[in-house]
């Protein structure tokens, strides 16, 4: 049985139906609230959120989207209410994250020393780098964490982020932009200080 067969059947009050899809996205929804919050209990809680709002707002899933980027929008915007009630959401400019870096000089400066985010999976293989990478990633404000999430860990298009997020492509393209440029800088502040080496 395929998924929109089982969302048809989940929508017309089929449980089991429902179950099979939750199950077939249920340990993505935990990894990314997991990623969102780096507290096991915090995103167990996303996750039963996630899917009892998913349970009781079925009937208005249109297929517009896959089942699992609808799965993913309802628990980003329980990982932001949780945020919001911890008061761990103050926005700042993503140009504090950036000592000494003005928005001019991140756009301009083509000399920046970066690490290579060209190819995350090959990366992630070693687990200290791994442990590098999530450190810097936990640095980002939340704004730019999902979005960056969402593109490198799920490899979610930018269009799909944009809907998901309720932004434009074009706002949402730089704000992965930003955030890529963010974990970069502070990767390659790590790398040079561990191993007296530069990135590039």
């Amino acid at each position: 049985m395929n998924e929109k067969e089982d969302i048809k059947l989940a929508q017309s009050g089929d449980f089991e139906a429902f179950s099979r899809l939750i199950e077939s996205n249920k340990a993505k929804l935990y990894a990314l609230a997991l990623k969102m919050t780096g507290n096991k209990l915090d995103a167990e809680d996303i996750v039963s959120e996630t899917l009892i709002k998913a349970i009781d707002n079925i009937e208005k899933f249109r297929g517009e989207s896959a089942f699992g980027t609808w799965l993913y929008s309802i628990a980003l915007n329980q990982s932001r209410a949780l945020l919001a009630k911890q008061k761990q959401t103050e926005i700042k400019e993503i140009e504090e994250y950036l000592p000494g870096k003005s928005s001019d000089e991140m756009h301009k400066n083509k000399n920046m020393q970066l690490f290579d985010w060209d190819d995350p999976h090959s990366q992630l293989e070693a687990a200290e780098l791994k442990k590098i990478i999530q450190l810097a990633i936990d640095e980002l404000p939340y704004q730019f964490k999902e979005v960056f999430l969402l593109r490198y860990f799920e490899e979610l298009s930018i269009k799909e982020i944009a809907e998901m997020i309720d932004e434009t492509v074009a706002s949402t393209k730089s704000r992965v932009l930003r955030a890529k440029l963010v974990v970069r800088d502070s990767l390659s502040k790590t790398f040079e200080e561990r191993y007296g080496q530069k990135m590039s």
